[in-house]
């Protein structure tokens, strides 16, 4: 009998901040695998990628603030040729925002 391994596709979120951004690493079915913060550096960014990766194979990144906390985030992603989505913002952002 052979056995097959599968990479299980990952989906990682991340709420960003000044100082630091907090991921959060799902499985295919949105059940939470983990929770931890990373640097805002480019080391930082290494470093969160790597841990979305050993949950598995990541497939997409949502990132909350693309267009301010997020943009190094979303542009290393890029680089790594990940898909990166924009999360949309909470609704105490988009009221304010009107």
């Amino acid at each position: 009998m052979a056995l097959t391994i599968v990479d299980t596709p990952i989906t990682g979120g991340v709420d960003t901040h000044a100082d630091v951004h907090v991921a959060a690493a799902l499985d295919p079915v949105g059940g939470l695998l983990g929770v931890a913060e990373f640097p805002v550096t480019p080391a930082g960014y290494a470093r969160l990628l790597s841990w979305l990766g050993g949950f598995g194979a990541v497939c997409l990144v949502g990132i909350e603030g693309t267009g301010s906390y997020g943009a190094g985030l979303a542009r290393y992603l890029a680089t790594a040729g990940l898909a990166a989505r924009r999360k949309a913002g909470t609704a105490r952002s988009r009221r304010s925002a009107r």
